[in-house]
């Protein structure tokens, strides 16, 4: 768990320089053997670090150590938040965390460097961690100077349940609100409608209804996933059969609104044995998000082909996204939409990486355009289930 070292550290962001051992180790014994700190900090609920100038952990609370399991050899490698919290970038580079691209957008070190220039700040932080579960954090960094050095004292709060509720609130009183609006509008019309104008308002309000089924579907999947009580049943299926299923629903005037739709045709019909219905739940998430990235008259494309011995999913389109949006895809809460949205392209990876067996990625450049990728095996293994699944 300890971070790695190399001769020539570079960075993309914070400082990635680690204090000598035995200083690391002075300071460690300097603050255990304070009263205040270790009686008073130690028992805090809440997780509390204290951190270097170089960001590395030189005390840590009881509560952190338990509830992450880091043992005293692994504290006493200088671990700074990221890796001890398992961050999926925290040792993507050689100066471990704070050194990737990815940090520039993490509140926790960017509070910590604002800390270590003198003031005070509180910032949100979004972790992915490496087991594919995720963290939002709200975080406290204080300057300390003692010893004629500066030091942090740094504090997090799981304000996950609050961002749950945000988002849950939002798609509740507002998308699921406008749904069932729309419902409600077409069943008024149909009381007063002519036998012509039935034949045309009836399969939009189907439509509606799908909708708004599949909305409530899409959250209750997503709450089961976070708490490894989701049901996956294993089927064998087409590849393109479930594309065009997708690409089907998708191109329905009711969602496109004005964007085309396309299934491409060089897509390969390969016979997967997987869980259908979370596949399909996550190529809709892929087709919506397209579609909303799009302007009317825009054209999204999926596809899908036989790669490194599995299905290769494949939604484009034509927009970009800005690098620092980039920079935080894939992480729970953030959405480009405004506040009290996301959790689309978090759900994506979810499902693919801890249920389906799967990974994903995403290209985005001004020339091609965006494309989000989703790779399963061709045979999805029992072994390959996480625990608290039902596998069928």
């Amino acid at each position: 768990m300890s971070a790695p070292t190399h001769p020539t550290l570079t960075t993309a962001f914070a400082p990635p320089e680690r204090a000598p051992r035995d200083t690391l180790l002075d300071d460690m014994h300097y603050f255990q053997s304070l009263p205040l700190v270790r009686d008073l900090l130690g028992a805090a609920p809440e997780v509390f670090l204290i951190l270097n100038e170089q960001r590395q952990a030189v005390y840590a609370n009881q509560s952190l150590l338990d509830t992450l399991r880091i043992t005293v050899d692994e504290f006493q490698d200088g671990l700074r938040p990221g890796e001890m919290l398992k961050c999926t970038h925290a040792h993507a580079t050689p100066g471990g965390c704070g050194t990737t691209e990815f940090c520039r957008t993490c509140g926790a070190v960017r509070a910590i460097l604002t800390a270590l220039g003198g003031r005070r700040d509180v910032q949100e932080c979004r972790i992915l961690r490496e087991d594919g579960s995720a963290l939002d954090l709200e975080v406290t960094a204080t300057p300390l100077t003692t010893r004629n050095r500066r030091f942090t004292a740094f504090s997090a709060r799981d304000i996950s349940h609050e961002k749950r509720r945000h988002v849950l609130e939002r798609l509740f009183f507002h998308d699921i609100l406008n749904t069932a609006s729309g419902v409600v509008g077409f069943a008024e019309l149909l009381n007063t409608a002519s036998a012509e104008e039935i034949g045309v308002y009836l399969p939009h309000l189907y439509q509606l209804s799908l909708r708004l089924i599949d909305e409530i579907r899409s959250q209750k999947a997503l709450l089961d996933a976070e708490n490894d009580s989701l049901d996956v049943v294993l089927s064998e299926v087409d590849s393109v059969d479930l594309l065009a299923q997708v690409a089907e629903e998708y191109a329905h005037p009711d969602l496109s609104r004005g964007r085309r739709v396309a299934l491409d045709s060089q897509s390969e019909s390969v016979d997967m044995i997987t869980s259908p219905v979370l596949v399909r739940r996550v190529l809709a998430n892929m087709a919506r998000n397209a579609l909303e990235a799009t302007r009317p008259g825009d054209t999204i494309t999926l596809r899908c082909r036989k790669v490194d011995g599995g299905v290769e999913f494949a939604v484009h389109n034509p927009g970009v996204m800005p690098r620092d949006v980039q920079l935080q895809v894939f992480q729970r809460s953030f959405s480009t939409k405004g506040a009290g949205r996301g959790l689309g392209t978090y759900s994506i990876r979810l499902l693919s990486e801890r249920y389906l067996g799967g990974r994903v990625r995403f290209t985005s450049t001004p020339d091609a355009g965006t494309t989000f990728y989703a790779w399963y095996p061709l045979e999805l293994a029992e072994k390959q289930a996480v625990p608290g699944e039902v596998v069928g």
